[in-house]
């Protein structure tokens, strides 16, 4: 068979011919807390190796490490220098990768280590969130070439000035899969503490399920809306390049969550799972000038501070009114980077009030069509209210439904909606599709 020339996605132009399995396997801080958890995964890799795979690595910092960093960090200064950030908070993963390439080659292997800047994994300059733009595979070929485990830091790469940059939290996830991506893998493993994606965190919500596959969209909504388990560019890459992610356990060798695309579900579900995000507040722009550019305005100026905000309601204050409201809920620690341009906007439009409320949680539920069926917001209201939680914000669209409430309620909250929607039921979905090389 004659090897043929096509364009890898994010990775430039490959020679594709008969190969063997590629697998990507990721590793997160708690499967590389000590050398004894790095020499299991080192073990684990090398055992798909010689049953006939080639396998990358990618590793993030061990557990609690960047959190250290960016704590000595914040000694000097409230709010540190992003782009500084990021060269501190990069060098977890560099004593990652090279501690994991030595435990491979420890344990018989070969190994080759590669930072960020190594590949490169090409960034935009957004420093302690860049976005991917491009990661060059031909490192990663060579050393599998030669026999070695490609071992890839996580959560980090270079923008074109050669600047390091980090990807944000979760951000060795999308490594993973911009790298599956690029290497046209046949799975992204994505190890980590939890065994799969749950219906609900078991942690607040004992009745939560494992669910065998979830499609891409459901699965974008709920990393997107505070399910910890993908961080949520990482599923938006999967899906625009079809990669297969399997979300599993380090320390156990059970089958965990396929992420896959709908189509290559036996059967769907109507309701996916629920999700909490904490750490919200809403502001509110009272009374400001009622015009068409209005929201696009707001839309400039959080682009302009690189702020994603949600829940965003834009009403009249009355039919004969000149005056208008405009409402939407953010983290509370973007809302403090951004606080002072917002009041500066708020002062501009010549608005009444400028209000903020914290400590607030926003309480998601997931899955498709949940628009056209009025009755699902209905209930998930009526339920709240009958149990004495109030509802500051409500958003409805095709795959979710989100509700603000208070911090101190959404575990109680996400337990009773678990149980109103019947969610604990049956998750054994199957996907249509046969396992991928382990």
């Amino acid at each position: 068979m004659k090897p043929t020339v096509m364009r890898a996605p994010l990775g430039g132009w490959a020679v594709q011919s008969p190969r063997r399995p590629l697998l990507v396997k990721k590793f997160g801080g708690t499967s590389v807390a000590s050398i004894e958890r790095i020499r299991r995964i080192a073990r684990l890799a090398l055992e798909s190796q010689r049953v006939g795979n080639d396998v990358v690595v990618v590793v993030s910092a061990m557990a609690g490490e960047t959190d250290r960093l960016l704590k000595l960090a914040h000694q000097l200064l409230p709010i540190p220098d992003s782009r500084e950030l990021d060269v501190l908070a990069s060098t977890g993963e560099q004593v990652s990768v090279a501690l994991t390439a030595l435990a491979i080659q420890a344990e018989g292997g070969q190994a080759f280590s590669l930072l960020g800047h190594q590949l490169p994994v090409l960034t935009d300059s957004a420093f302690t969130r860049a976005r991917i733009q491009w990661v060059e595979q031909s490192p990663i070929r060579r050393a599998l070439g030669r026999g070695q485990i490609a071992v890839v830091a996580g959560f980090q790469g270079v923008d074109p000035e050669r600047n390091i940059t980090t990807l944000g939290r979760g951000g060795s996830d999308t490594t993973a899969v911009a790298v599956a991506a690029a290497l046209e893998a046949d799975v992204c493993e994505i190890y980590t503490d939890v065994d799969g994606v749950y219906t609900a965190d078991p942690r607040i919500c004992p009745a939560g399920r494992k669910l065998r596959a979830v499609p891409y969209e459901e699965m974008l909504e709920l990393a997107s809306l505070g399910a910890k388990v993908l961080q949520v560019r990482s599923v938006e890459i999967a899906m625009k390049y079809e990669v297969p992610v399997h979300v599993r356990s380090t320390f156990s060798e059970e089958e965990g969550t396929r992420i896959i695309a709908r189509e290559q579900m036996l059967e769907a579900r109507r309701l996916t799972g629920l999700a909490c995000e904490r750490g919200q507040a809403r502001v509110e722009l009272l009374g400001v000038e009622c015009r068409p550019e209005l929201v696009a305005e707001l839309a400039d100026l959080l682009a302009e501070l690189n702020v994603s905000v949600d829940m965003l309601c834009h009403a009249q204050c009355g039919p004969e009114s000149s005056r208008s409201d405009i409402a939407f809920s953010l983290q509370e620690g973007e809302l403090l980077r951004a606080r002072k341009d917002l009041e500066q906007f708020s002062d501009r439009l010549g608005a009444r009030e400028l209000r903020v409320s914290g400590g607030l949680a926003k309480v998601s539920l997931v899955g498709i069509g949940l628009r056209s069926d009025p009755g699902i917001a209905a209930r998930l209201c009526r339920g709240l209210n009958q149990q004495g939680i109030p509802v500051s914000g409500l958003v409805v669209n095709e795959l979710r439904i989100s509700c603000l409430l208070r911090a101190d309620v959404a575990d109680q909250a996400v337990r009773l909606l678990h149980d109103l929607f019947g969610l604990a039921g049956d998750t054994s979905v199957e996907p249509l599709t046969s396992s991928a090389p382990a």
